[in-house]
């Protein structure tokens, strides 16, 4: 198994995780897909979204997969009055990562990240290892001390 950016980045800070191999459906890269076909409990594996404010720019939330990302509370999280999800032909280009692939360590900039405060009611989460087909697996403090992150309400 190659590993990511993202897996090296752990490595470097020396947090424990496991790098998770699932199948992709390039037809449906949605969490709930991913929890089903990996056999993982879907209320343990997070997405990552790249959304912008505009007072802010650009920031990362960690929410859970299943559920939607409020943007009102995302907009109050980041300091912004108003934010909108990056359009999905910015995503590589500000992050480096593709849809479905994009994890919230390893991004070209560092940006702001907030991980939705449901996380923390869970021993470890799955998060994007930086490629579609790649998860990691980590404690949610881990991946909060790794990207510098707030727990705020996003959900």
């Amino acid at each position: 198994m190659k590993k990511t950016n993202a897996a090296r980045i752990l490595d470097r800070l020396k947090i424990n995780y496991k790098l998770v191999e699932y199948t992709v459906d390039e037809n449906d890269l949605s969490a709930e897909h991913l929890a089903e076909t990996a056999r993982l409990p879907v209320e343990k594996v997070y997405k990552t979204l790249v959304a912008r404010g505009d007072r802010n720019g650009i920031f990362v939330c960690v929410v859970p997969g299943a559920v939607p990302l409020n943007l009102k509370k995302a907009a109050k999280a980041s300091g912004n009055k108003k934010a909108a999800m990056v359009l999905m032909k910015e995503l590589e280009p500000l992050t480096g990562y593709i849809r479905g692939g994009c994890s919230p360590l390893g991004m070209k900039k560092n940006y702001p990240v907030f991980i939705d405060e449901s996380a923390f009611e869970q021993e470890k989460i799955f998060i994007s290892a930086g490629q579609r087909g790649l998860q990691l697996h980590l404690t949610p403090s881990d991946l909060q001390k790794a990207t510098g992150a707030r727990a705020v309400p996003l959900t």
